[in-house]
């Protein structure tokens, strides 16, 4: 199994074999959120800083920012979300990812949450 990665503010980040990272939100966040109804994605070729808002979800509840995880680029995105936001809803952490980057400092996942210390994060 690849390793996963957290944030702080409820993305996930799957490392990939060829370097790249894909990035999603995780059940938790999809269940605060309600269904998303509306997904605005980043461009392929984008760079963006760690922390600086990368794609817009709305729900029925709320609108809320996806950000980036780690310094880097857009090599892919999920395009089946622009017209199907509900495989968020379904497989948040599969199939309802967001995008895939290229980190641009990698050292900076070494800074993010294992799968225990998120869970101590949303139950402590």
């Amino acid at each position: 199994m690849r390793e996963i990665r957290y944030t702080p503010s409820h993305e996930w980040l799957r490392l990939e074999d060829d370097g790249s990272v894909t990035v999603g939100i995780t059940g938790y966040a999809q269940e605060l959120l309600g269904d998303l109804v509306y997904v605005a994605l980043p461009k392929e070729g984008e760079s963006f800083s760690q922390g600086q808002e990368a794609a817009t979800i709305e729900s029925v509840k709320a609108a809320a920012d996806v950000t980036m995880p780690v310094d880097g680029t857009i090599v892919m995105v999920n395009t089946l979300l622009i017209d199907e936001p509900n495989l968020v809803n379904e497989a948040p952490e599969s199939d309802g990812w967001f995008f895939r980057i290229l980190p641009s400092a990698p050292s900076q996942l070494e800074g993010l949450m294992g799968s225990l210390a998120y869970q101590h994060q949303i139950n402590p």
